[in-house]
């Protein structure tokens, strides 16, 4: 029978996933690369066509005003993101 992983571990990250994490100092990272926040919606509107992913993972330290997280988010819905959750912390990296 499958056990429950301890508490304190967290699942590892769906290489699909899209993680967008917004910084204390106002960059943004997309998965693992630092990117523009003026080019955040060329991209993600790229990764909806080609992929058809239109969901992503918004992740932001208790430090940031809401309206740094809020921007993110707009800019994923005018690149056709329907869906968007929210972190405090980003994934784990695959192994």
């Amino acid at each position: 029978m499958p056990q429950s992983p301890p508490p304190d571990e967290r699942p590892a990250a769906n290489p699909q996933d899209i993680v967008i994490t917004v910084r204390g100092d106002g960059t943004v990272q997309l998965n693992a690369e630092q990117i523009d926040v003026a080019r955040l919606h060329e991209r993600l509107a790229r990764i909806v066509e080609t992929r058809g992913n239109n969901v992503i993972f918004v992740c932001g330290g208790k430090d940031l005003y809401f309206r740094q997280i809020a921007e993110v988010i707009d800019i994923a819905k005018g690149a056709g993101i329907d869906r968007v959750g929210l972190m405090t912390q980003p994934p784990p990296l695959p192994l």
